[in-house]
This record gives C-alpha cells, structure tokens and sequence, in this order.
C-alpha cells in the first residue's frame, strides 16, 4: 500500500455465533499514527510517512473468544508524489534554485531536470528545494522522484533556461495545446533567426531566376495540397499532433533509411494519425507529432503502426528551440534533409490572421545540390536549372493580392515575405498544409489564379553539390557513464556524459532525445544504453552496460 492510502479489511468468524471483532494495528487498537489507523469496521489507512519498519502486521480479535485472531502482513510504500508548482518558472543559463511544490513528497526525494537529479533538500511533504546547473538554452522537464520503498515519479512541469549572450529566450512549447491539428496558440517552431522564419522580402534575387521559373512552366498555377474533408478516400494535407508529459517513448524500427535516421524511442503514440488517413495507401505516410513538454518534434516517412512501435522509413528529431542542421549530405523524414511541421500552413494560424514562416512546396524537377537549410538532394534531371532542394521561391511584392478572401491573403501575405522552400519531389507548386474541417475548398482553389509568373527565386548561395558538400569534425563524446553497472531490477541509475560539439543528443533505448548532461534509467533486464550525438558534419556514438541481477 502507499503511503497516505486507505484499504478494507474484512474477517470471518466460524464457531460463535457472536461474529464481531475487533481491529489492531501492530498489536495496538484501532491502530495509531505511526503505523497507521484501523476503523471498527475493518477501514485501514495508511500514515502519511513510513514508520521504520514499512511492514505492519493488521490483526483482528473475536469479540468471543480473544485467543481467536486472523491477521495480514501490510507492506508500506512510499506515496506517489504530485508536483503542483515550481518557482521560479523561468531562470538564466547557469547555476539556479527552485523550489518544488505539491504534496506526498518522502524524505529522501529528488528533483529531477530532463531525469536527471538535482541537489534536493526536504523541506516538508509538500516542498522541496533543490539547486543545479544549465549551460544550455530552452526548456527543461522538472518532475519529483520519491526513493524506495515503492519509488515513483510525478507528472512533470517546464523549467525554462534562458540564454545568457543578450538574445531572446527560446519558444515556450508548453502554450501549444494537446491533441490531433491542436493550435499552437501562437508558438513559431526554432528561433526567430532560424532559416524558415526569416523575412527575406528584401533578399537579393537570383540571377537564374527567370530561367528557373520558366524551366518550371511560368504558367503553372499555385495547388494548394492541404482543405477538409476526403478527396478520393484520403484526407488532404499532412497531419499532426501535439503531446505532452502522458506520452511515454515508443520504439522506431527502421525499414530504409535508418543509418540517416535518430533513433528512437519517441513519443508518438500508434494511434497517431498517418499522412491520407483514413487510408494512407502507399503514399509518402508521414506522421508528425510535436511534444509541448520537451519541445522536440518528432517526424517519420513511410510509417506503419504496430501493436506497441513503429516500422518507419526514416525518422528525424528536431530541436524546437535551437537552429538545428541536418548531417550533410543525410536525408529526414523529407527528401530534402528539412523538417516538414514548420512548413506547413495551418488553419489555426491562417484564423489568426498571420503566417509567421516559410511555407514548404514541391516541384516536378529537382537537380543533385541542395542550398540552405536543405542537407539532401533526391535528383530527377541533370537540367542545370532544376531545382536544388532548398530552394525559396518569393511571390513578388508587385503581386495584388487584394481581391482574394482574408483567409487566402494570409497565405500570400506570408509568400512575399518568407516564401516557400523547394522539399520534395513531386507536383509542381504545389504546396503543404494541415489537413483542418476549417478550411474552405472552394476558396483555396482561387489560388490556382496564382502562377509560377508571379514567383521569383531567392538568390541561392551557396549551392553545394557532391564537389563541395560541407565537411568538418563531428562530436566528441570524451566520457559516457553509469552511476551503477550492476544493479537490482527497476533500480535508478544516473547515465552521464561529456559530449562537445553536438547539436543535439539522443539516448536509446528508453529514452530519446535528451538535453543536458544525465538521465536516469531503471531497467528491469540488462541493457546496453547508446549515447547518439549529432550535428552538422556527422555522429558519434559510445555505449555502456548495465546488468540487471
């Protein structure tokens, strides 16, 4: 039983006809606060704290005969604690304190960062203070883990690090709300200098870019792939889902791409809805699932659900908080190495009345190069004016867009100012969005009024190809450690390491993308963790065992 907990106890008396008895805990009448109380009618509850010894002895007497007694041994575990609250909710990168509020903490419990143990001091059952150290930037899980017996964790709650260097502090996640094409309530993935979110209205032009235009067909007209309903059985567009603290990780197992992809675990759960559902077919099947917890984005192609993980193509992790590239020249769940959420119009933002980023699109021709922040090609043509993946196309400013609907101007109001970025292979401009019962059919299909004519192309520099991918040093792990290497099933052990250079890290299995510099695992059998560090040039992983006895 937990701590705190009430259970009934009942007691036949064979014998007598005077059936009643009396309860005692320990020995004791009716219990005491120690040990626990007993009401009379057999009602037990649990103390609130463990006594010394966290085994106690319930007992019934007959009224008739005192010498007549049944009892049952009660093994006593610690609560399962509840966080409330922590304050402060934000803090500078470096050393901070908290204080954790909420209820049913033991003595001898820690706060956990992202699973890792803070320096924790009791205060009472209902707060603790606790001090560390972040170097890092964005937004971290801060949960309540009471000890053995009975160990458990609580839900957690953010802890936000701010940058030290004078810059804006990273995207809060946790404003996103829960659920399939939930609203992001105003949150713009990566931050404001990131690739996808800069104003490039004023950007220089490309040389190439009447060539490149006509090369796509001048009069082919803007396609919106995205609206409501079905369009031959499948959904229109590409869905998603925002998570949070409840989802736990599930396991990816890779079908092609897996010496590109992160490994998993990931928080998607098997119900997530796929790319044409409600039957995908064999299409590209892209799942998206963003965590408002974590704030990581999680992205998969070719996905097929099992009973409790995922076969994928490929699987990508991206950083909301941070500018994070792709390992040149590595594919994602994207041909082109991009990540596919943030490119996507949603209807949420559109009812918001600003689109605050590049949206993504496709076209039929695509060269052997990419330009920033594409990291992969997938060439179809060796015309010099294919396109290379990356690619921004910019809807020029002299474009009127004053006769379309409000909703339709929010879409080519964000055009001129971020563009769309060149994906995938596919139908010429056409471009992404989410699927949302919102959207107007009828009205997005004006947008086919809107010609390739009416485009031009982002200067493109650099432009890197198989002569001059970029090359440069990929992470050094200098120590990857465990607390304990030999412990008892389901016991906490503390992974550590020194990584420099990585843009983020990953640790599998039962884990997943991590920030910081721990975690804590409790295997149940022996296991060997990964510690995968990624960035631009490259990955590094290291491994440690622990048995389990």
């Amino acid at each position: 039983m937990r701590a705190g907990a009430t259970k009934s106890f009942g007691a036949t008396v064979a014998g007598s006809s005077n059936t009643a008895v009396t309860w005692q805990v320990n020995g004791v009448a009716g219990g005491g606060a120690a040990t626990g109380t007993i009401s009379a009618s057999g009602m037990y509850t649990a103390p609130a704290t463990l006594p010394s010894s966290n085994t106690v002895t319930v007992r019934a007497v007959s009224s008739a005969d005192a010498t007549a007694t049944g009892s049952s041994a009660v093994t006593l575990q610690n609560p399962v604690p509840v966080l409330t609250a922590i304050a402060p909710t934000s803090v500078p990168a470096g050393a901070f304190a908290i204080t954790v509020n909420g209820s049913g903490y033991a003595s001898g419990a820690q706060v956990l960062l992202a699973g890792a143990p803070l320096a924790t001091t009791f205060v009472s059952s209902t707060q603790l203070t606790a001090t560390g150290s972040e170097a890092s930037a964005g937004n971290f899980s801060i949960a309540v883990m009471n000890p053995n017996p009975g160990s458990a964790t609580s839900a957690s709650q953010n802890l936000q690090v701010t940058s030290t260097s004078g810059g804006n502090p990273p995207p809060s996640c946790s404003g996103m709300s829960l659920g399939q094409s939930a609203s992001l309530n105003g949150f713009v993935p990566f931050p404001a200098d990131n690739l996808w979110n800069q104003d490039i209205s004023s950007a220089a032009l490309d040389p190439n870019s009447s060539a490149i235009i006509n090369f796509i067909g001048s009069g082919i007209g803007l396609h919106p792939d995205f609206g409501s309903g079905l369009y031959n059985g499948q959904s229109m567009g590409i869905p998603y889902l925002v998570v949070g603290s409840q989802q736990g990780p599930v396991p990816i197992v890779f079908t092609a791409y897996g010496d590109e992809s992160d490994p998993g675990p990931m928080p998607i759960p098997v119900s997530a809805l796929i790319e044409g559902y409600p039957a995908p077919g064999s299409g590209d099947r892209h799942v998206l699932v963003l965590d408002n917890n974590d704030c990581w984005l999680y992205e998969l192609y070719s996905s097929f659900p099992n009973a409790a993980s995922w076969n994928a193509g490929s699987a990508a992790v991206w950083d909301l908080t941070a500018d994070e590239q792709r390992p040149y020249p590595w594919t994602s769940a994207d041909a082109a190495g991009l990540p596919i959420f943030p490119g996507l119009a949603r209807y949420d933002e559109v009812a918001s009345g600003h689109i605050n980023h590049a949206l993504r699109f496709t076209l039929q021709s695509s060269r052997a190069a990419f330009v920033p922040p594409a990291s992969h090609w997938a060439a179809n043509s060796s015309n010099a004016l294919a396109a290379p993946m990356g690619m921004r196309l910019r809807l020029k400013a002299s474009f009127d867009i004053s006769t379309f609907s409000a909703a339709n101007q929010v879409i080519l109001t964000a055009l001129k100012k971020y563009g769309m970025i060149m994906a995938d292979n596919g139908s010429s401009m056409y471009i992404s969005g989410a699927p949302d019962d919102n959207w107007d059919n009828s009205d997005l299909h004006n947008l086919g009024s809107v010609t390739a004519a009416d485009f031009e192309v982002v200067k493109m520099n650099p432009i890197y190809t198989a002569a001059n991918v970029p090359a440069g040093a990929s992470p050094a792990i200098t120590s990857f450690t465990a607390s304990s290497q030999v412990i008892s099933a389901g016991t906490p052990v503390t992974l550590s390491w020194n990584v420099s250079g990585a843009s983020y890290l990953i640790v599998s299995p039962d884990i997943g993308a991590v920030r910081g510099t721990s975690t804590v695992v409790s295997p149940t059998q022996s296991t060997t963790y990964t510690l995968y560090a990624t960035n631009a040039f490259g990955r590094t992983t290291a491994t440690v065992n622990i048995t389990v006895h």
